[in-house]
């Protein structure tokens, strides 16, 4: 099992000096992976569909703070000040971008870091960014989603691409340079809805869900398993080998204090190292190889303090 966290590119500590330690420290905690997330602007006024919330309220706007760094510099940037742990999108909202700025400036990272970069994907949830940002239809979302991933692999390993799609088309272009990953990058499919999950079949290297959407609450082991064997249902279905889909997850209530399930006991991935370490042991035998936890906070000092204490007291524990 590897482990990985999210980098603040938002509030108090997205400074160059406070994300620098951070990384650098989460490298040197042994950490996997460090993941950066996504908006190009954050509208002022949202209506209440954020899929990560019981109320639906978007939590970036209910503490006043509306910055966000951009993902991809972010990326890059990261692939400056670190030298092992992986780098990875969670998630680009791939319609946000044109897929061949995309497939150029993932091949140029994935180039400078020496190949570790992951790409997380999405479809997005915001209409009012889409609205902003001037994008193809927001209920065309889903289709933009898969013609865009199928541009960018397009891009990364035919010698001569081109491209004739609903939403994009292009012919008689160079892109070079390739990704050093062959055929390119991991791209996980974020997401636990079906349209997500026929998405991780028909165009990703693993399943990314987040388990704490609650319309697909995945906060029992035994309901990510019914989730995933819908997974692999579909994926037999399509003729696809569910042994080719890896499983990562993203795991935003671990706590080192114990928390309380909304059906009542303990909530998983908190607690004790010896509780939590279970826990991940009991995921890991579904078939989880990649668990990104949350250790954030707005203070640098008990983020780090967070990390610390993952990597420290609950990694040794893990089987």
């Amino acid at each position: 099992m590897q482990f990985g966290l999210s980098l603040p590119n938002r509030g108090p500590l997205a400074t160059p000096e406070d994300m620098r330690e951070i990384a650098v420290q989460a490298e040197a905690l042994g950490y996997g992976y460090l993941t950066v997330s996504d908006h190009i602007v954050v509208p002022r006024k949202i209506d209440a569909n954020y899929p990560y919330s019981e109320t639906g309220e978007f939590r970036w706007t209910s503490d006043g703070e509306v910055d966000c760094m951009e993902q991809f510099t972010v990326l890059a940037w990261l692939a400056a000040v670190t030298r092992k742990i992986r780098i990875m999108t969670s998630v680009v909202v791939v319609p946000h971008r044109n897929p061949l700025f995309m497939a150029k400036s993932i091949a140029t990272t994935d180039v400078l870091s020496g190949g570790r970069v992951t790409i997380g994907c999405g479809a997005g949830w915001m209409r009012e960014e889409f609205e902003a940002l001037n994008l193809p239809d927001f209920d065309a979302r889903g289709r933009v989603t898969n013609e865009y991933i199928d541009v960018m692999k397009t891009a990364w390993t035919n010698p001569n691409p081109a491209y004739d799609g609903e939403f994009f088309k292009f012919d008689h272009v160079d892109l070079e340079p390739r990704p050093v990953q062959d055929p390119h990058p991991p791209i996980w499919i974020g997401g636990e809805s079906m349209p997500a999950i026929r998405r991780t079949v028909s165009h990703g290297d693993a399943w990314y869900p987040f388990g704490s959407n609650p319309k697909f609450r995945m906060d029992k082991i035994e309901t990510y398993a019914a989730r995933l064997a819908k997974l692999h249902q579909v994926a037999e279905a399509a003729g696809r080998d569910p042994a080719t889909i890896a499983q990562s997850y993203n795991c935003a209530f671990h706590s080192d204090t114990e928390q309380s399930h909304v059906d009542g006991g303990r909530q998983l991935f908190t607690g004790s190292p010896q509780q939590r370490a279970e826990d991940i042991s009991a995921l890991a035998e579904t078939g989880v190889t990649t668990m990104i936890v949350n250790v954030a906070s707005n203070d640098k000092a008990e983020m780090l303090g967070r990390m610390a204490e993952f990597a420290e007291n609950v990694m040794p524990l893990v089987k």
